[in-house]
């Protein structure tokens, strides 16, 4: 096989640091807009990007030469820095150091879209922490509860 192919789709999720409501209704898209222009740049195919005002969500492809931890790494930094140039009163923004990656079945793709979608509507009933355990859970991941959430 002469070529390399992939298509490896993951769902992102890291908080802000210490989950403090850093994202607002007016920065939260201008956010979401640019995370998705970084999995872009990174030839990923930013499928969603969403969440509320401690957090946020990616749907995006994982591109074939780049591991899944440099991705989120990207991501982070790159968007951090945004921000924080954006305007002095985002100075102390910091995501938090965590993150999750899950898989996305291509059949349940369109659920997990619309998931992310509703993000505004889930966290009127959820927090974070529940919904943060509630994929840990779903995908199996075994954790300790005092590394999870410093």
């Amino acid at each position: 096989m002469p070529q390399s192919l992939s298509k490896v789709i993951i769902h992102i999720i890291f908080s802000t640091k210490d989950r403090e409501a850093w994202l607002d209704r007016d920065i939260r898209p201008r956010m979401h807009a640019y995370v998705a222009t970084i999995c872009r740049d990174l030839n990923g195919e930013a499928l969603r990007v969403g969440g509320v005002a401690d957090h946020v969500h990616i749907v995006t492809t994982l591109p074939r030469t780049l591991s899944q931890a440099a991705m989120v790494e990207t991501v982070k930094k790159t968007s951090s820095k945004w921000i924080k140039r954006l305007d002095s009163k985002y100075r102390q923004f910091y995501w938090q150091r965590g993150y999750g990656a899950f898989s996305v079945s291509p059949t349940q793709l369109n659920a997990v879209l619309e998931y992310v979608e509703s993000q505004e509507e889930h966290h009127r009933t959820h927090s974070f922490r529940e919904e943060y355990r509630e994929f840990l859970h779903k995908y199996g991941v075994e954790f300790d509860e005092r590394y999870v959430w410093d």
